[in-house]
């Protein structure tokens, strides 16, 4: 399979500065990151190619090899990755990190830096993220809610403080790769010799070997262990949205970077209220008596009560609102609606004294149903307020 162009990639042309090439990478990354497409592998593919044209183009010296022979020209397969295929997720944060204000972009929600993947320029390996569902009512989604999650994972080995050797005189330096944690290889290209780093693939990029291995941990530097997060979830949230706490998820083995902890919300069902979007819908009952003659009475919102006066002769359908009294949008001072859909209820069973009463206003010219022509129906009408 042939690769793409790079400018195709990108959706720029050739002649376009450094600063455009560098706007249009980022809208693609956002657009394809992983924690906004989980599980979509083609999205995962999208954004890895994305940053494969990104590093060519956004290096002057590449750049002007790319435009002469293409992609032989930088050193690239017909079917290799990013990078030839050496790179992976983590490379493209170390390496690009300044494009997303060196952090993950969909981290915002609770800070946290992008998990630095490379210490004293060794790469070390990063923990798996962990998913966990958190429960919320309309109350904690509209104010906001702290929550203190016990979370089983794999936490960092306290005896041997995550390196898994059994001392300090059991870790000794890399064979392979002289403690540098990358081996290096020459390439020949019509451009002459090339030469590219990867990982080693003996200590995988850490730059040292255990040679006794801890009693805990067998040497992996993690065990199986329990932790208590507290998680400050911001007002706004909705049913299916993920939200991220960096190096919250399972420690990762022999000293590394841990995993993130990536949180899915659902709501719990209001007994009375609804949710549309940012807007709180209530069905209000009204008797018959009160819907002709007019009543004030309390509603519920989830702020508490609220009370509201039903103009005489209102008629069953008609939507009140009350402002601002719905859900806040997530990081905005905007705020929905409470949205109040009036329903007369016409009552099942009467009493002969009742009946009595109704059969002589059956005729009544007031009691004969006089809708006007400019009235609209109950769908027309919420149609209308939510455009």
């Amino acid at each position: 399979m042939s690769k793409r162009d790079y400018y195709d990639v990108l959706g720029v042309t050739k002649s376009a500065p450094a600063d455009e090439i560098k706007k249009a990478y980022r809208k693609m990354a956002i657009k394809y990151h992983p924690d906004k497409n989980p599980g979509d592998k083609a999205a995962e593919d999208m954004f890895k190619e994305a940053a494969e044209a990104y590093e060519i183009l956004s290096n002057p010296e590449k750049k002007q090899r790319y435009d002469q022979f293409g992609h032989a020209g930088v050193g690239s397969s017909a079917s290799g990755g990013y990078g030839g295929g050496n790179m992976n997720m983590d490379d493209i944060f170390s390496n690009f990190g300044d494009i997303f204000g060196g952090h993950n972009p969909f981290e915002s929600f609770f800070g946290g830096g992008g998990g630095g993947q490379q210490r004293g320029g060794r790469r070390v390996a990063k923990g798996s993220n962990l998913r966990i569902k958190v429960k919320l009512t309309l109350e904690e989604i509209a104010h906001g809610a702290e929550k203190k999650i016990k979370v089983n994972k794999l936490i960092s080995c306290k005896t041997c403080d995550g390196t898994g050797a059994k001392d300090k005189s059991s870790v000794s330096t890399c064979g392979t790769c002289g403690g540098s944690g990358q081996v290096r290889r020459v390439t020949n290209t019509i451009l002459g010799q090339m030469q590219t780093a990867s990982t080693c693939p003996t200590c995988n990029g850490s730059g040292q070997q255990i040679t006794a291995k801890c009693n805990v941990c067998h040497g992996d530097g993690v065990v199986r262990g329990e932790e208590t997060i507290t998680i400050n979830i911001p007002a706004g949230v909705s049913e299916g949205m993920q939200l991220s706490m960096s190096g919250k998820g399972n420690a990762a083995p022999n000293g590394g970077v841990p995993g993130d902890l990536i949180i899915l919300i659902e709501e719990t069902q209001h007994e009375t209220l609804k949710r549309e979007g940012n807007n709180i819908v209530y069905d209000l009952h009204l008797s018959f008596a009160d819907a002709a003659l007019g009543i004030s009475i309390e509603v519920p919102t989830i702020d508490g009560k609220a009370k509201i006066k039903i103009e005489p002769g209102t008629q069953s359908g008609k939507l009140l609102r009350l402002k601002g009294k719905g859900l806040p949008e997530v990081n905005s001072y905007n705020r929905g609606d409470e949205i109040i859909h009036i329903n007369v209820w016409t009552p099942k069973a009467l009493s002969s004294e009742e009946r009595s009463i109704l059969e002589k206003l059956r005729d009544s010219a007031n009691f004969k149903p006089q809708p006007g022509k400019n009235e609209k129906s109950f769908f027309d009408r919420m149609k209308e307020y939510f455009e």
